[in-house]
């Protein structure tokens, strides 16, 4: 799929700990930084318990969860918006994906060294934001001296950028990001936009505690702060063992129920780190379902019929008519599309309907 989020951080925060749990590529994990060079890239299924069920209620032939592509970055350092470390690569990468896990160190071992020789999950997160922030200066900056010479034409939109550069250069160098600065109007939205600029990105912390807090968060001081930051920005917080996740990684499916009772876990940490790095790209899913195939497919929320048909094929879309929905519970509660059909569960919508998370579909088009 074309939807990506990067997993980002300081070195040794245990972001190729996380990647390798997340995927089945086995990226490098070593106690130095820049083990990273080269962005790792992994292709994570979305758990669905809906697909689950409705395979076992259909016995398909294959059964095709949806997906998100994971990025492991390199760890970034201070000076990296001026090239330090591997900083220009880092920047590259990061650009490239559409929102960002940002790991943070929220557990203590002398065993594993810290970039800045202390564990401060605060001081951490400041280091990755004002270097994206200085980074995003430095673009701001560029398109306020552009807009400057173009508006004295009298070109409108030049004359908007011009204002919206000059309140938002204030507020990146307070060490701000783009994406807690409110922008006035859909003039502004779209010059915005076009920045592309780092901080923008939506963004969604994991905090990587020790085995030993995981089952009391409040008392890790360090997640907590993490917790209070995240807070601020008004972004999530997923609590994660990156250590544990990759032994129950490495478990047959067999014998991980057992290993995750044993740690306390109702199911594994990584299941939530996909779903929010998901629904933060505002991403939802619908399902198809029949004895060859069982599959769910990846929509952005508000998506029509005929756009959701478009993802399955083009012809789908262009050649809609309509699209026979049924509620995946009522799915299940009936039995069969027949049953639910009989008991006027299943609805014939046409090109506005907006298609629901956890809608069955069955698309009718010509071409």
């Amino acid at each position: 799929m074309g939807f990506s989020c990067g997993i980002v951080g300081l070195p040794n925060v245990g972001k190729s700990t996380l990647f390798n749990a997340l995927s089945s590529a086995k990226a490098e994990a070593q106690n130095f930084p820049f083990c990273t060079v080269e962005p790792n890239v992994g292709i994570v299924p979305v758990p669905d318990e809906r697909l689950d069920k409705l395979a076992t209620l259909y016995k398909p032939l294959t059964k095709i969860p949806t997906s998100i592509r994971f990025v492991d970055i390199a760890g970034l350092v201070k000076g990296a918006s001026k090239g330090e470390g591997l900083g220009n690569q880092f920047l590259a990468n990061i650009r490239e994906v559409d929102a960002i896990a940002h790991v943070v160190r929220c557990f203590e071992d002398e065993n594993v060294t810290h970039v800045e020789g202390r564990v401060n999950p605060v001081s951490d997160v400041e280091t990755i934001n004002t270097e994206l922030c200085l980074k995003d200066v430095d673009s701001v900056t560029k398109r306020l001296e552009r807009a400057r010479k173009q508006s004295k034409g009298g070109d409108p939109v030049e004359k908007a950028a011009v204002g919206l550069c000059e309140r938002l250069l204030p507020h990146l160098d307070s060490g701000k990001p783009a994406r807690t600065f409110a922008v006035e109007g859909e003039v502004e939205e779209k010059i915005f936009r076009e920045m592309q600029l780092l901080t923008a990105k939506s963004t969604f912390y994991v905090g990587n505690v020790g085995e030993d807090t995981l089952a009391d968060l409040a008392s890790n001081p360090h997640y907590q702060a993490l917790t209070k930051l995240a807070e601020s920005e008004n972004s999530k917080v997923v609590p994660i063992c990156a250590a544990l996740e990759s032994q129950i990684a490495e478990l047959d499916p067999e014998d991980r129920p057992e290993f995750l009772q044993s740690a306390g876990l109702k199911e594994p940490g990584l299941h939530q780190v996909i779903r929010t790095g998901y629904d933060l790209l505002g991403l939802q899913t619908y399902l198809t379902a029949g004895e060859k195939e069982v599959r769910a497919w990846t929509i952005p929320k508000g998506a029509t019929a005929p756009e959701a048909a478009g993802v399955i094929h083009s012809d789908f879309q262009r050649g809609f008519i309509k699209a026979e929905v049924i509620w995946w519970e009522d799915l299940l509660s009936y039995g069969s599309e027949a049953k639910c059909k009989e008991a006027g569960k299943l609805r014939i919508e046409g090109k506005e309907y907006k298609v629901r998370d956890g809608d069955v579909v069955h698309f009718r088009f010509n071409v």
